[in-house]
């Protein structure tokens, strides 16, 4: 007799049960089925940030300790020089296969890249590698006398610390640039010392860069959580039309705030002609094209930063707390920073990071409303990337600035995971 369909689904199901492996193997395939659903949710996005986000940060980064110009245009004298000690004048094969690589390279961009490089490291390369260009080839001669010729050319050719530097770069990776970003160099026997004063001031520009950040995140926080209280405090109709009122400057473009600043802030603007109406001064107050107007315009700019973090915190804290404490004899106040005030701590450092990190990056800001003594660490990537060419420094520069910014996260990581350990 034919067994009906339900009973032999009904023996499957038990047979199923009965076998542990037929489980696991049942859950494992339903787990492969999530997990590839999920990576074909999730793997267009991944792919398009991996195209272009990651692939082109991590080849600008490498920039920094890449170092071809001397090794791909100057391969003889590199060989030429393998075996001299760096303190006396090279040998005459150093010289011959000098001129030799340098008369390969002309009329070719390689010859350009290798002035620039090398005129880096001591100011006047760039010159003297034209003009040895302009006189090569040298008629059919011995090497002594390319090496009489070359330092007849030009008599800084006779002084070991440009051999030294050609020395120097004899292979494909270098420190200077990361070493030049943070005021150093390597000096003849390959230590890292301090570079000359008056040749850098890059730690000067990062402690100013940072100094400005940190500046701007603590104004944000004692005006933001004020407001951000006062949101939370408000009908949820109100609340929801002032929360409208902070994001509209997200809707208004960077450039156009900026200029709104500059009308404001100049010596004829509206804040200096109302102070002088109302008689509060007698002369405009310098608020442009200092630290000041840069504090002003950033905080404004990144004030909603700060508030929508610590809105969502607030939003979520119970406020019986509070009144449980002052009706068990609390003051308000000490109700308020002791029970209140730590519940918001999660907000405070989201808000507070999130300020700093965006800060630390600003370059529009500060170069259209600061002095020359208020340029933040972006100017100085935009320099070297727009004006000098100089893909390394502006990579060794940029790799600093992120390196400093995931410190900062991995502290905050760390903070927050104690935070709420002890929670």
């Amino acid at each position: 007799m034919a067994i009906p369909s339900f009973l032999r689904q009904d023996i499957a199901m038990d047979t199923t049960f009965d076998d542990p492996a037929a489980i696991q193997r049942s859950m494992r395939a339903s787990q492969r089925k999530k997990t590839w659903r999920a990576l074909l949710l999730v793997g267009p996005l991944a792919i398009f940030l991996l195209v272009i986000f990651v692939i082109p940060i991590a080849s600008l980064l490498t920039r920094a300790a890449d170092n071809p110009e001397v090794i791909d245009t100057l391969p003889g004298t590199l060989q030429a020089l393998a075996d001299w000690d760096g303190h006396r004048q090279p040998p005459d094969a150093a010289f011959e296969a000098l001129a030799r690589d340098l008369g390969n390279a002309k009329s070719t961009p390689a010859a350009g890249k290798l002035a620039r490089r090398l005129n880096y490291e001591i100011s006047g390369y760039r010159s003297l590698i034209f003009k040895t260009l302009r006189r090569l080839p040298f008629p059919a001669a011995d090497a002594a006398d390319v090496r009489t010729r070359l330092i007849d050319l030009d008599k800084r050719w006779a002084d070991p610390a440009y051999w030294a530097v050609i020395a120097g770069n004899d292979t494909s990776w270098t420190p200077y640039y990361l070493l030049a970003s943070l005021d150093l160099k390597l000096d003849a026997q390959g230590s890292i010392v301090s570079a000359p004063p008056n040749t850098s001031a890059f730690q000067a520009i990062f402690s100013r860069t940072f100094i400005i950040s940190a500046v701007v995140t603590l104004i944000t926080l004692i005006l933001g959580y004020p407001l951000a209280y006062w949101i939370t405090r408000l009908p949820k109709r109100r609340a929801n039309l002032v929360l409208i009122c902070i994001l509209i400057p997200f809707w208004t473009s960077v450039l156009v705030r900026i200029a709104a600043w500059v009308v404001l802030l100049q010596r004829e603007g509206l804040i200096n002609s109302a102070l002088e109406k109302i008689g509060l001064i007698d002369q405009p107050l310098p608020l442009l094209f200092n630290r000041l107007g840069v504090y002003i315009a950033m905080v404004h700019i990144l004030l909603p930063f700060m508030v929508l973090p610590l809105y969502s915190v607030m939003q979520s804290v119970p406020s019986t707390y509070q009144r449980a404490a002052i009706s068990l004899g609390s003051h308000p106040f000490a109700a308020f920073w002791r029970i209140y005030v730590p519940q918001t701590y999660p907000g405070i450092a989201a808000g507070s990071l999130l300020v700093f990190i965006i800060a630390i990056g600003y370059y529009i800001t500060p170069a259209l409303l600061g002095g020359a003594a208020d340029q933040m660490i972006s100017y100085y990537v935009a320099y070297f990337t727009n004006q000098t060419i100089n893909w390394g420094m502006a990579s060794a520069l940029g790799l600093i600035l992120l390196a400093g910014t995931l410190v900062l996260y991995a502290l905050y990581r760390k903070i927050s995971g104690k935070e709420l350990a002890l929670s």
